[in-house]
């Protein structure tokens, strides 16, 4: 790794040959998706972490909740920020489960998992960022928890934010391929990394090849790749080198990954 990856030195530090697994909002396959039931199955199902995403609600506490209102997963109307802690505490999800602080799901995951924080919002400046930041900030110093945390975003504004608060504890920019309704960004969000200075990039899936691979690993950025469940791509994408995989099923994740280490007689 080059000199953008020092602040990560710890996230990693425990991690021998192949990629790190992250479990998708938990294992997010069987278990309703960022709930504590979800986070603890995924690290019983061998991950080595969880990615979860945090967003501020209207009392300012940090829950762990994936979209920005409750229709999907509570068939709710209401949105995430506008309700207060209390109110989202009753809210029963259509799969089981409850709307989690990030501090009870860093603590569901147990105390050496390692945790992939996604900052939710997009934009320049998407509302409520720099209260988020310094939320998630005042957890993660509060529990202990820096030296397993890695931030991520796909906003600039979360990650600049982060890198001015906590320089100490690695973050990276999320890239997802561009959809028929949106502009092909992506290379422009790509020149975006020397300014930001991230640990990471965190390319979909589709953004991975070997040359795109190699390439940011020479610029010196950890890899880690999202979201990928198949076990043909989770042997490749470890062929490539990438340092994390985020996975939705990390129990057949593993299981593929350890196939491919014994066929290399690893």
């Amino acid at each position: 790794m080059g000199s953008h990856a020092t602040a990560g030195g710890s996230f990693w530090a425990r991690h021998g040959v192949g990629p790190v697994l992250l479990a998708h909002r938990g294992s997010s396959v069987h278990e309703t998706e960022n709930t504590l039931a979800a986070f603890r199955r995924a690290m019983a199902e061998g991950a080595d972490g969880v990615e979860l995403d945090v967003q501020g609600c209207a009392t300012g506490e940090v829950v762990v909740f994936h979209d920005d209102d409750l229709s999907r997963l509570a068939g709710r109307p209401e949105r995430v920020a506008s309700l207060p802690f209390a109110a989202l505490r009753e809210v029963r999800l259509l799969g089981g489960g409850e709307i989690p602080t990030l501090a009870e799901a860093i603590e569901a995951c147990g105390p050496r998992a390692l945790v992939n924080i996604e900052i939710k919002g997009s934009g320049i400046r998407p509302p409520g960022c720099r209260a988020l930041v310094a939320g998630v900030a005042e957890v993660v110093g509060r529990m202990g928890a820096a030296w397993r945390v890695l931030v991520s975003s796909f906003s600039p504004a979360a990650l600049w934010l982060w890198r001015r608060r906590r320089p100490d504890v690695p973050c990276g920019l999320l890239c997802a391929r561009p959809r028929p309704s949106q502009r092909p960004w992506f290379p422009r969000r790509e020149r975006l990394l020397p300014l930001l200075r991230p640990f990471a990039v965190h390319p979909e899936d589709g953004l991975c090849g070997p040359e795109a691979v190699a390439r940011w690993h020479e610029r010196g950025y950890a890899v880690n790749v999202w979201t990928v469940d198949a076990a043909a791509r989770l042997q490749a994408l470890s062929a490539m080198g990438v340092d994390g995989i985020i996975t939705n099923d990390p129990a057949g994740a593993r299981a593929a990954l350890a196939l491919t280490a014994r066929s290399g007689g690893g």
